[in-house]
């Protein structure tokens, strides 16, 4: 029998109660809103709805984006989102044109959205959080995608969007009317995991650090005692870019070290239980104080780039790649960007996966009990709602067998940049269980067939190829980021299956959508955290934290506190 994972549990035990809430929504769609009526397919007559189905006239979409470079770095160099392969295809296959509204890099992306919001220039379909989604869902700005989804929605999206009951798709809708489609995923795909250069420890004769103090010891060594042996002082300890919580390159991991659970790297508090039946907002907790204590004296060693502050997540990037920084904490897939970078510039570059250190042994990394804070919807004023719903269905068509020979880096294909895009929830663990059991039979290609199979048939090639020492197809770099970031047992996502095994984690307890007071003065706290934290890391009295405890309480935090513990006590699963 096929064994319910416990988030699926949670969410499915959750759905009744927020169909509850979501019939009791005061909330009222604004006239004009209705559902759009069904596309005609090609041949100019009313046809089936068809999932995949050609446009006779080329239908317009417009979309805003935040990009970061391609993850593969066999891409053609220069090309831009416009240039994306999958546009290409998206047009001849279902005569869909993407036309962007604006691209910026992903670090400008909040600003220039937030500037879009506030004018009203919005494009057809939207990627939004929590809480701009519920920004725009109190606008009446958001189409009803209900007939869309019904009509046009494939066989395999209806399939994912099942697959917690349909807990996650209830979230976002109201009154009967579905106001988007979500993106949710395994919720331990969160781990923090801390990676570190083995070949740096070996020059220096060092083990891999158990605890904080342990990794206080080699961070300083790789600062002080020319971990590379180049003859230069050219190398510090821990990278870390001016966005504290982050979905890279940031503090996370640091702070769960020392049992602090600040945020799950939205900027926002996270909750964690207080041991009495309700939550605590992680942010303002003493542990928090501590950490930031330990992260200024490292800024004053040196362990720490005394730029950092002015350093977005590509400039991280970068000291990564040239080999200026040995240590940073991330998540499972780091081998595959752009710690893949640095093993093809340095063929002595040897990165390893470990557990966060703590304070006494191994530490607690934070999750969340659920992985979904992307939603993609549609303007109200967009012409063909099933348009958008037509798109993720094309994403999901283009992983199936067919075309693995043709949707590939080095012809121009940027997965990352195709949206709108819905994931099978359990990808990672389809291609880690699919690729090992090829590996464990001996088989010279993949058996699966269904749309998982070009993720796991890319994954498990990468992987012999690594394993052979065979850059016919590709660079080091890339067949071991594939790898060990994917396949491998003491990688990335092998690690992080351990890490839950061993139940060495903490969950982030909220997982409703934002509260009234966190949509309205979320962005400010925001600031005020940042702002405190980076002043405290860079020499600011440590007591600067209690004044923020204050403020942050006094300027809505008290509030928002009360609302998610009335959530959690009248809806959440525990």
């Amino acid at each position: 029998m096929k064994r319910i994972k416990p988030w699926k549990m949670i969410l499915l035990a959750a759905l009744s109660l927020f169909v509850i809430s979501a019939c009791s929504g005061q909330g009222k769609e604004p006239a004009g809103n209705q559902p759009q009526a069904a596309a005609k397919e090609e041949g100019g007559t009313a046809a089936p709805p068809d999932p995949l189905g050609k446009y006779p006239e080329t239908v317009t979409v417009t979309e805003v984006m935040g990009f970061n470079p391609p993850e593969d770095p066999r891409t053609p160099k220069g090309i831009t989102p416009e240039q994306n392969a999958y546009l290409k295809d998206l047009k001849e296959m279902l005569n869909i044109e993407v036309k962007y509204k604006w691209t910026v890099p992903s670090s400008q992306f909040s600003q220039k959205f937030s500037l879009a919001l506030a004018s009203g220039d919005l494009p057809d379909i939207l990627e939004l959080d929590g809480k701009n989604f519920e920004k725009l869902k109190k606008q009446g700005m958001l189409a009803d995608l209900t007939e869309a989804y019904n009509d046009y929605a494939s066989p395999t999206l209806k399939k994912y969007m099942e697959s917690d009951g349909g807990f996650a798709m209830k979230t976002y809708s109201q009154d009967g009317k579905q106001l988007g489609i979500p993106a949710f995923e395994d919720p331990f795909l969160s781990t923090q995991l801390l990676w570190i250069r083995k070949d740096w420890l070996d020059n220096l004769k060092l083990e891999p650090p158990k605890t904080m103090d342990e990794l206080e010891m080699v961070a300083k060594a790789f600062v002080q005692q020319d971990p590379d042996q180049n003859g230069k002082n050219d190398t510090y300890g821990v990278v870390l870019q001016k966005n504290l919580f982050f979905w890279g390159f940031d503090a996370r991991g640091f702070f769960n070290g020392f049992g602090a659970y600040p945020s799950m790297g939205d900027g926002q508090t996270a909750w964690i239980q207080d041991g009495s039946g309700k939550l605590l907002p992680g942010l303002i907790q003493p542990e928090v104080k501590t950490a930031l204590g330990k992260l200024q004296s490292w800024y004053k060693e040196g362990i720490l780039d005394k730029e950092f502050a002015l350093k977005d997540e590509n400039k991280a990037v970068e000291d990564i790649t040239a080999g200026k920084v040995g240590i940073s904490y991330g998540e499972w897939w780091y081998p595959n960007w752009p710690l893949n970078l640095n093993v093809d510039k340095d063929p002595n570059a040897d990165w390893i996966a470990i557990q966060i250190p703590g304070l006494d042994g191994p530490g607690k990394s934070l999750v969340p009990k659920i992985r979904g804070d992307k939603v993609y919807a549609v303007n109200k004023k967009m012409k063909n709602p099933e348009a958008a719903i037509k798109m993720i269905n094309f994403y999901i068509e283009m992983g199936n067998k067919e075309y693995l020979n043709q949707n590939q880096a080095e012809k121009g294909y940027v997965y990352n940049w195709f949206s709108p895009r819905i994931y099978n929830p359990a990808q990672i663990e389809t291609i880690y269980t699919e690729v090992n059991k090829a590996l464990e039979a001996n088989q010279t290609e993949i058996t699966l067939d269904d749309e998982n199979y070009k993720n796991v048939a890319d994954v498990f090639k990468a992987t012999k190829d690594y394993l052979a020492g065979d850059t016919s197809n590709a660079s080091k770099g890339v067949n071991w980021g594939q790898y060990f970031s994917r396949a491998a047992k003491d990688g990335g996502w092998g690690l992080t299956r351990q890490i839950k095994e061993n139940q060495a984690f903490v969950n982030h307890e909220f997982y409703g959508l934002p509260t009234a007071t966190q949509v309205e003065k979320g962005a400010q706290l925001d600031k005020l955290m940042q702002e405190t934290f980076t002043k405290i890391i860079m020499g600011s009295s440590v007591d600067e934290f209690d004044k923020f405890v204050a403020s942050w309480k006094s300027l809505g935090g008290d509030e928002i506190t009360q609302e998610v513990n009335n959530w959690y006590s009248q809806q959440a699963v525990k």
